[in-house]
């Protein structure tokens, strides 16, 4: 099964992932390969061949270049992604987001320009939630 077959970037992620603690500040530049979850403040670059997931209450100040995104906090920075980027609703990016797929919820606020650099074929997207129920 294809990756892109699932919804969410974060219903496929496996294996060991880094965590950067809500109140932890880093400056400098991340590389590596694996996951990581930011909770805490960047200030710098990373080039990472997993994801990077940004919380809620995530900062990040820099340039974000990485197999896949998802961005629930704030990155005053661009982000470049191999396959895809996520952002939820409250998301704040200044910057420009450059991805394969981008995924923008209502509410998100993102300043500055997003580019996609396309699929070799299209993907099907079928919802998954439940309109009726109430």
């Amino acid at each position: 099964m294809s990756e892109f077959k699932k919804r969410r970037l974060r219903d496929h992620s496996v294996g060991p992932t880094t965590l950067i603690s809500e109140g932890c500040q880093i400056s400098g530049i991340l590389a590596g390969t694996g996951n990581f979850q930011i909770s805490g403040e960047i200030d710098g670059e990373c080039d990472l061949e997993g994801s990077v997931s940004i919380s809620k209450t995530g900062y990040w100040k820099g340039t974000i270049r990485a197999y896949s995104v998802v961005v629930a906090g704030t990155v005053d920075g661009d982000i470049e992604a191999k396959a895809r980027v996520e952002i939820s609703d409250t998301a704040k990016i200044s910057g420009t987001v450059t991805a394969e797929a981008i995924a923008v919820a209502e509410g998100a606020v993102v300043e500055g320009v997003m580019k996609t650099t396309g699929r070799a074929k299209p993907l099907e997207f079928k919802e998954k939630r439940d309109h009726d129920a109430a």
